[in-house]
């Protein structure tokens, strides 16, 4: 059950999401997620550099932990990635998208069968069929999950070209 609760702020003085800053992605080679985003989506590479352990460790609540982390940009969006170089031991996390958890981030993008054979050459692949969808926001677009060695799910949207 959802619970409103009755807030005695205005609508300007209320709390709020102002914009997206970035999506992250645990990886397990960064040199070759940032492989994938610049050469196969066109992605730019922002930055790369490690971050302070202790930071780091109070921020995730990582005991030990050690990270490099990179962010690239695409069209309107950033996408940070992080490979944890400590602690050694990990869990390799891969949800069905059925399972609870399970996540992906939606490209639109053009030239939808070059990309899929693009982006083999980086070990990401097809999880299911192109399908066109009939109904929704995307009717009549061409839509593909596919999914790289580290369980990270892009979907691929080519929408329909308008006569």
């Amino acid at each position: 059950a959802i619970i409103h609760h009755p807030s005695t702020k205005s609508i300007e003085t209320m709390p709020k999401v102002i914009s997206t800053n970035h999506t992250s992605f645990t990886v397990s080679d960064l040199d070759q997620s940032l492989a994938f985003f610049r050469d196969v989506l066109g992605f730019d590479v922002t930055s790369k550099a490690p971050r302070a352990p202790n930071l780091i460790q109070k921020i995730t609540g990582i005991d030990d932990a050690e990270v490099m982390i990179a962010y690239v940009r695409g069209p309107g969006h950033s996408v940070e990635l992080i490979e944890f170089i400590n602690p050694q031991k990990r869990e390799n996390f891969r949800p069905r998208a059925c399972d609870l958890g399970f996540y992906h981030i939606a490209y639109d993008v053009e030239g939808l069968d070059q990309l899929i054979h693009d982006a083999g050459h980086y070990g990401v692949f097809p999880e299911g069929k192109i399908v066109t969808i009939d109904q929704g926001p995307n009717a009549g677009a061409r839509i593909v999950y596919l999914r790289d060695r580290d369980g990270i799910t892009f979907e691929f949207i080519e929408k329909p070209t308008p006569l």
